[in-house]
């Protein structure tokens, strides 16, 4: 749908062109050539601006430059919270909308009690660790912490794929240094492969809270749907999480986390458990809300 012949092939089908991700791999010339099929037909373009720093690229520059054309040329613009909408009025003079994000869990998930469990457990998942993650750092800090907690316990995951020579993951020195403080009973490690939906909303409610090791990056849907299952959340104070949804916030240097606001905000969640859970009614209006706002935009531009 990025290309400039499916617009070709496909003008009469669509009313309006929203874009929100999948364009890390095109070039500007390549987004510039989608821009002008879509104005040729008379198709507005909706941009819903959620990274204003790609989590997938260390280096910043391709994201932008991408954006640069994007932002200005878009009909209108969305993003989920006010500091997007301010950094985007600062670096592109243009007004983003900002709509919250909707909920990520659906019913039942959404309105199903969180099971019971002893202690206060906290998670961090490395995934395939994304260019915008600093799990190694983060875990040690939180190790140190955790074993000054009697009642807390450290649950570190990662995927399968970082111990597989031939995948772009392939991590070995961070799963020696993890089966390291494993075999030192400081975390408690899973392996795996990736979560199914199911998997991962019985993963999030097993935590009390859940730290995002990034140091960089702008919204997270991991947050989302740690808010619709009533897990706490750790976030850096980078981006615009702690303006998404109730988090704690700690400082994230470029090499790893200040440890004293890590501790602090571990801290904050334990005495604070459990944590603040969305309401299931308030979250289906809230998405009503949304979609009703997301009409109104799409009745605007078409006028």
């Amino acid at each position: 749908m990025l290309d400039p012949a499916w617009v070709e092939a496909h003008h009469t089908e669509f009313d309006v062109y929203h874009l929100h991700f999948g364009f890390d791999a095109q070039s500007p010339d390549e987004l510039r050539a989608l821009i002008r099929a879509l104005r040729r037909h008379g198709k507005p373009l909706v941009q819903t601006v959620h990274d204003l720093r790609n989590p997938h690229h260390l280096d910043p520059g391709p994201h932008d430059a991408a954006l640069d054309v994007l932002i200005p040329a878009a009909d209108r613009l969305i993003t989920l919270t006010r500091g997007a909408a301010d950094e985007i009025e600062r670096r592109w003079s243009r007004t983003a909308r900002v709509l919250p994000h909707p909920h990520v869990v659906e019913e039942p998930e959404l309105s199903m009690p969180r099971p019971p469990h002893d202690g206060f457990v906290v998670g961090v998942h490395a995934k395939s660790i994304r260019p915008n993650m600093r799990p190694l750092s983060v875990i040690h800090a939180l190790a140190e912490i955790i074993e000054q907690l009697p009642d807390a316990s450290l649950r570190v995951d990662i995927h399968t794929e970082t111990g597989n020579p031939d995948a772009y993951a392939y991590a070995p020195h961070t799963l020696e240094a993890l089966r390291s403080l494993a075999d030192d009973g400081l975390i408690d490690l899973r392996i795996h492969d990736y979560f199914d939906d199911t998997q991962l909303w019985d993963y999030l409610r097993s935590l009390d809270l859940s730290v995002l090791p990034y140091a960089f990056g702008t919204h997270s849907g991991w947050l989302e749907a740690c808010y619709d299952l009533g897990t706490a959340v750790a976030a850096p104070d980078c981006g615009y999480y702690a303006q998404q949804r109730p988090c704690f916030s700690y400082h994230m240097e470029d090499d790893g986390p200040d440890a004293d606001t890590l501790r602090s905000a571990v801290l904050r969640a334990r005495h604070e458990n459990p944590a603040p859970r969305a309401r299931p009614e308030a979250r289906a209006a809230e998405r009503e809300q949304i979609a009703a706002a997301h009409r109104a935009l799409y009745e605007e531009v078409l006028r």
